[in-house]
């Protein structure tokens, strides 16, 4: 069987104004965390509950994330399903972050105006790492509703659909 790859993320959308709810055809999964701070209404929806400062904000944010997550399955609305898998996802991903550089900046210097919106160094030299236990433990909370999510077999399946439906 040969390995379908990922519909690129369109990040020329016009974000303000499109309800993927309302307008599903539009939304691409994409890689990893991309268009997590973009997709409307779900960002306005779970954004407001994304906290990772301490242990116990984290936990609570991430079970709060997850309970969304589950409701959107029960709707049978990937895309939601999908953006609080990307919340998770992003939930491990800066605590891990800060975690490891307390300032939360990885690189040192300004990203290049041409690169801004994509991950990478771009030619900047990384900090040193000044680890943060706190940080860390959030991170490994995150990770743990994150894996739950993106292993559950329903979200699988609505991924499948939505794919065959609109790639």
């Amino acid at each position: 069987m040969k390995k379908q790859t990922a519909k690129q993320f369109n990040y020329d959308q016009d974000f303000d104004k499109t309800d993927f709810r309302k307008h599903p055809e539009l939304y691409s999964v994409g890689k990893g965390e991309q268009g997590v701070l973009l997709v409307e209404p779900y960002k306005s929806e779970i954004l407001p509950h994304w906290r990772f400062k301490t242990p116990e904000i984290a936990t609570e944010s991430s079970e709060k994330i997850y309970a969304l997550f589950l409701e959107y399955l029960q709707q049978d609305d990937f895309i939601g399903a999908d953006m609080a898998r990307k919340y998770l996802q992003m939930g491990y991903t800066r605590a891990r972050r800060y975690a490891n550089h307390k300032s939360g900046k990885k690189y040192d210097g300004p990203v290049p105006d041409d690169k801004k919106g994509q991950s990478g160094a771009h030619g900047r030299d990384q900090l040193p790492q000044d680890p943060d236990p706190v940080k860390a433990k959030s991170a490994e909370i995150f990770k743990k509703k994150w894996d739950q999510a993106k292993n559950n077999e329903t979200y699988l399946q609505l991924m499948e659909n939505f794919k065959a439906k609109y790639r």
